[in-house]
């Protein structure tokens, strides 16, 4: 199994809180309109993953999204809005490990804040983005995760097992690029592990 090595990795039982300190949602954080975590990673055992994750919703292009049409694969949801500095750093490297990992995983964004669909829209065209992001400024689509974890911080990462339970947590910004495949690796690598498709867990990372 593929371990971690890139990032300190905290294993909990759901549901998971990583909110910042004295922050419980997107208020108090004067004109930078984001609360900034620190990078902890929660891996949560297969065993203590609850129920899937429900969340439907459209895209910043009009389309439907439904996180249910991934289920056999991991999927990564990040949250993000054109105004955060830390997503902005964070896109572009998301971008590329959506592209190393398309054989094993899939990638959707929620966009919390931004005004229009065409403002995220050309900040994912600029940071290269090619997967969709669900359009959700009132943050509704954040209570999906309701019960299980905190998604105060933005941008915060949530990796769904292929049954889409919450399998690990970024709070915050992103380590980097290798530390978010080694999570998704670790995810695959316990899907196959425990799935009841039967053994012979195939190629998964590498």
């Amino acid at each position: 199994m593929r371990r971690v090595t890139s990032a300190v990795v905290v294993v909990l039982v759901v549901p998971v809180v990583l909110a910042t300190a004295g922050c419980s949602g997107l208020q108090g954080t004067g004109d930078k309109g984001y609360i900034a975590g620190n990078g902890q990673i929660a891996v949560i055992e297969p065993a203590d993953r609850g129920e899937p994750v429900e969340l439907t919703g459209e895209s910043l292009e009009g389309d439907p999204v439904d996180l249910a049409d991934s289920r056999g694969e991991v999927t990564v949801v990040n949250t993000w809005w054109s105004g955060c500095a830390p997503c902005r750093t964070e896109m572009p490297m998301l971008a590329q490990a959506a592209k190393e990992t398309a054989d094993r995983a899939t990638f959707v964004g929620i966009n919390i804040r931004d005004n229009s669909q065409a403002q995220g829209l050309a900040f994912q065209r600029e940071a290269g983005v090619d997967y969709p992001s669900i359009y959700a400024p009132d943050g509704r689509a954040l209570l999906a995760f309701t019960g299980r974890i905190n998604l105060a911080s933005v941008p915060s990462t949530v990796v769904l097992d292929d049954e889409g339970r919450v399998a690990a947590v970024i709070s915050g910004p992103v380590p980097g690029r290798t530390t978010l495949v080694d999570v998704i690796d670790e995810v695959v690598d316990s899907d196959d592990g425990t799935s009841d498709s039967g053994s012979g867990g195939g190629s998964a990372g590498g």
